[in-house]
């Protein structure tokens, strides 16, 4: 299967902090047709470098940080001297060994074939695949994954957390990687990002490993930061995509939408206030110039939502391609 992927430029990204005890195992599992390993060092307190370092393989490029910056400024850094050694696809892994390295050439195949500029991992799609992660990591994983979908356009893809990625190279030329977030949000944010260039992503099913790996990662401080971000995210997406790049329906929609229901709502709640202060009950028209606003902004958003919806970007080529590992077996 490998020879199929020789020649192909790809390299892998493996941002690191503190992970001596696994990424020596994840560097000497990786197939010969990686072309190139860049590993980040974020600053790491333990032999990490060191171990790098003794496995003494060509590919091997390490970069490490003066300063701590997160998964995300590791990423950045790394996909930049992905782009310095002439890769033409780049693959995040995580240092710790819970990425299967059998799903690889799967979650490669996708651009390697054009249906796609972007592939992302999703460990929920076979049943019991996922049956070693967290069950805490299970719930947060599928709530945020809702608000991410809202947030990035992508309706089609599921575990939006899943750090196992690969991306056409030329498309990180096309996206201000200085803008992207550098903490656990990474993720989430490269597929805002990615939206905004109408980037196809297809979702990928894999596998998971949990071992004695130990996680950075607290869901109570993720569920507590991330939803006011991905509004954020939602407003800058839909405000350039929609309105700058590219002026049409659905931007004209979220528009009038948006200044209808607030229209609607804050006359209405305007009136409610000095109803209940002056005793004066509104008139019919009076509660019509308020509601009638308010259902048709509401009407104006669930249509531009729709539409949303039926354009996510790569939705029927990941049908396509999980067909297709399904004719071959390779899932199922």
């Amino acid at each position: 299967m490998g020879s199929s992927f020789d020649g192909a430029g790809i390299g892998v990204v493996l941002p690191a902090h503190n992970e001596a005890n696994h990424i020596g195992g994840v560097i000497r599992s990786l197939p010969d047709w990686v072309s190139r390993i860049i590993v980040v060092d974020d600053v790491s307190s333990d032999d990490t470098c060191a171990v790098v370092e003794g496995l003494q393989d060509p590919r091997v490029t390490l970069v490490r940080h003066s300063a701590n910056t997160g998964v995300g400024g590791a990423m950045v850094t790394g996909y930049r001297a992905g782009l310095e050694l002439g890769c033409d696809i780049l693959v995040k892994m995580d240092a710790d060994g819970q990425m299967a390295i059998e799903d690889l050439p799967q979650l490669v195949r996708p651009l390697l074939e054009g249906r796609a500029e972007y592939a992302k991992g999703n460990r929920f799609y076979v049943i019991n695949a996922n049956r070693s992660m967290p069950g805490t990591r299970k719930f947060g994983s599928v709530i945020l994954t809702f608000m991410t979908k809202m947030a990035s356009g992508y309706w089609h893809v599921f575990d939006s957390q899943c750090g196992f990625t690969a991306v056409r190279a030329h498309l990180l030329k096309m996206i201000d990687l200085d803008r992207v977030a550098k903490d656990y949000f990474f993720e989430n944010d490269m597929l805002i990002w990615l939206n905004t260039t109408d980037a196809r992503v297809v979702d990928v099913p894999i596998k998971t490993v949990y071992g004695d790996e130990v996680s950075d990662v607290r869901i109570g401080r993720v569920m507590w930061s991330f939803p006011p971000r991905l509004l954020r995210g939602w407003l800058f997406r839909v405000v350039r995509k929609h309105m700058l790049m590219d002026f049409g329906a659905i931007g004209a929609l979220s528009i009038i939408g948006m200044l209808l229901t607030a229209l609607g709502g804050l006359f209405g709640l305007y009136r409610l206030i000095e109803s209940n202060i002056t005793g004066v009950v509104n008139s019919t028209g009076t509660v019509m110039f308020a509601v009638l606003p308010l259902i048709v902004g509401v009407q104006c958003l669930l249509q531009a939502f729709v539409m949303e919806v039926a354009e996510s970007p790569g939705a029927e080529e990941t049908r396509s391609y999980i067909h297709s590992l399904i004719d071959s077996g390779d899932i199922g």
